[in-house]
């Protein structure tokens, strides 16, 4: 059976109709733009070498805001659509049926066990919750509430209007071939602080959502097919640790 839990709310972000390229907000192309024409004028002045790097940087800048697109983001394989949401998507395939791995993404309580960014989720009503993560400066919190929610199939949930970081996400559980358990997909989308420019930071310095979902699918795995989460970590024998404890 489906339920949908809103039917008069917007539209959760289409998550299958995106680019491959990372593409910039309006605002990134203005600035772009803007910023590739100061150094274009600056080019015209000073000694050859800060000529020649001054109009580099001014054509790369003014060919960005002209294109829409940030190459160094595509070559990064950071994936944006056309409103400015950075989408992550990552599947793996768990030994299980779906009702019982849908059974444990539905307790949204559980989501900081199952995705470690997360502090905690606090559930408010049917359909509301709030959502902390940890932040450089504090925790940081916000509002989400379920958009749809298939027993067995899907989950969804999006921010509420004034959330910090803007997001929203689903889970799909589907049965995988050959009698081999369950495909689950996540796919989320949240505006990157910073647009691109933010994406691109995020991923060069480790805190891209991308790689945080796939230890976390990985981790969520082994939890559900041996009932703990073998790590190394803290270990000066490399045996695996029962509990799922790091």
């Amino acid at each position: 059976m489906t339920a949908d839990l809103s039917p008069n709310s917007p539209s959760p972000r289409p998550y299958r109709q995106h680019s491959t390229e990372s593409l910039l907000s309006p605002t990134e192309r203005g600035v772009m733009g803007v910023l590739g024409l100061a150094a274009l004028t600056l080019s015209l002045r000073g000694g050859a070498l800060e000529r020649l790097l001054l109009g580099a940087v001014g054509v790369g800048l003014a060919g960005m805001a002209a294109t829409g697109t940030n190459p160094l983001a595509t070559a990064l394989k950071i994936r944006q659509n056309e409103e400015g949401d950075t989408l992550v998507s990552d599947a793996i395939t768990v030994g299980k049926s779906p009702e019982d791995l849908y059974a444990v993404w539905r307790n949204l309580t559980n989501l900081p066990l199952l995705m470690r960014h997360l502090k905690s989720v606090e559930v408010l009503d049917e359909r509301r919750s709030r959502w902390t993560v940890p932040g450089p400066v504090g925790d940081v919190s916000w509002e989400a509430e379920l958009t749809a929610d298939e027993p067995g199939r899907r989950i969804a949930w999006q921010s509420l209007p004034g959330a910090a970081v803007e997001n929203s996400g689903e889970v799909l559980f589907r049965p995988a071939p050959g009698d081999r358990g369950t495909e689950i997909r996540v796919n989320l989308a949240y505006r990157a602080p910073g647009g691109t420019t933010g994406a691109v930071i995020a991923r060069l310095t480790g805190q891209e959502p991308s790689q945080q979902l796939r230890d976390d699918l990985l981790r969520f795995k082994r939890e559900q097919e041996l009932g703990y989460y073998p790590t190394t970590e803290g270990q000066s024998s490399g045996r695996a640790a029962k509990g799922g404890q790091q």
